[in-house]
């Protein structure tokens, strides 16, 4: 039984029980009937309301997996709000699919990881971002070696 339908039935017994609107106690029942009426219409109208929206969030979450599935790439359409890292890192995967090598090299002062490209290596020394201290790098015959600090 809906909500509405527990109004009506409510109504119908205090019919049934022969109270008459013209009465101060009627009045009241009538007054009460009406306002439960009112409110268990606008509660069906919101659950409607709800169901809808939740029909259209469904549609949109498939319009959202299919477009991630099209563009091959799940976390192309990434609605996570991570931190400032995470999108570096992003970054770095769409350097890397340009076939640009990167080095991730640690700098022995602050600790931090600095990720570079062989052009920066190829300059001899760069500035740490993080702390400001020289490094110096010195290219081998093996590149895999030049996390030297």
């Amino acid at each position: 039984m809906t909500i509405v339908e527990k109004a009506a039935y409510l109504k119908g017994l205090t019919e049934g029980l022969g109270i008459t609107p013209e009465t101060k106690d009627g009045k009241l029942w009538a007054a009460l009937q009406d306002l439960l009426s009112d409110i268990a219409h606008e509660v069906e109208d919101l659950q409607s309301a709800q169901l809808d929206m939740a029909d259209a969030l469904d549609e949109l979450t498939d319009e959202v997996t299919l477009l991630q599935d099209c563009c091959g790439d799940p976390d192309l359409l990434s609605t996570d709000d991570d931190d400032d890292e995470d999108e570096d890192e992003d970054e770095d995967d769409e350097d890397s699919s340009f076939d640009e090598v990167l080095y991730d090299v640690t700098c022995p002062v602050c600790g931090e990881e600095i990720t570079l490209d062989e052009d920066m290596l190829a300059q001899g020394s760069i500035d740490c971002p993080h702390c400001g201290e020289a490094l110096e790098f010195e290219m081998g015959e093996d590149e895999d070696s030049n996390d030297d600090l």
